[in-house]
């Protein structure tokens, strides 16, 4: 299965540069995501804009597919890449700022998709999980009876790109997909969670 990263956003929170190539722990952030797509057994794609040319450079310099947007948004990225990319099978649509994200919880998150049967998947966390100086992730949902936060990773079909598709709502009590990078204080939450994890 194909995983689109989405990575075109100026990341003007952190005022640290391109948001994919912040080094966590001496490696882009971005580097994370590719690799635990690739222990999953997933083809990552990366989707880059104009606002994020050296996220670009980085993908070229290491074989890494780039899919050029034109950073109007997440969603018009998102379809503009998929049609782009001419996918009709159902593939991952990832961001790029959950680098604690790992292939077993990829895999999982696939398994789920498969039994579920459903057009889309978005997986959810407990908003409990989530810590972030701003006051944690504003868009929640009710899921199963808990109060829960996008986590960032979905799967939808290629060939309904654009349209309202059935979702099935995951939710999973996963440390690593609460971790989304926004502030200087996620960094460093994600920079001591890695480390100790090894």
């Amino acid at each position: 299965m194909r995983a689109l990263i989405m990575a075109g956003g100026a990341g003007s929170r952190l005022n640290l540069g391109e948001k994919p190539l912040i080094l966590i722990n001496g490696q882009p952030m971005i580097a994370y995501v590719i690799k635990a797509f690739q222990l999953a057994g997933c083809e990552p794609v990366v989707a880059v804009s104009q606002k994020t040319p050296m996220t670009a450079n980085w993908c070229r310099a290491r074989d890494i597919p780039v899919c050029r947007t034109e950073g109007s948004g997440f969603v018009e990225d998102m379809v503009h890449a998929i049609r782009a990319l001419d996918e009709e099978r159902p593939l991952f649509i990832s961001v790029s700022d959950i680098p604690c994200i790992t292939g077993d919880t990829i895999k999982s998150i696939a398994g789920a998709y498969d039994t579920a049967g459903r057009d889309a998947l978005s997986t959810w966390v407990p908003a409990s999980r989530v810590h972030s100086c701003h006051g944690g992730m504003p868009y929640r949902e009710q899921i199963n009876g808990i109060e829960a936060c996008p986590a960032g990773i979905n799967i939808l079909r290629g060939d309904r790109a654009g349209k309202v598709q059935d979702e099935f709502p995951l939710l999973l009590d996963e440390p690593c997909l609460a971790l989304n990078v926004n502030t200087r204080a996620d960094l460093d939450d994600v920079e001591t969670y890695l480390k100790n994890i090894k």
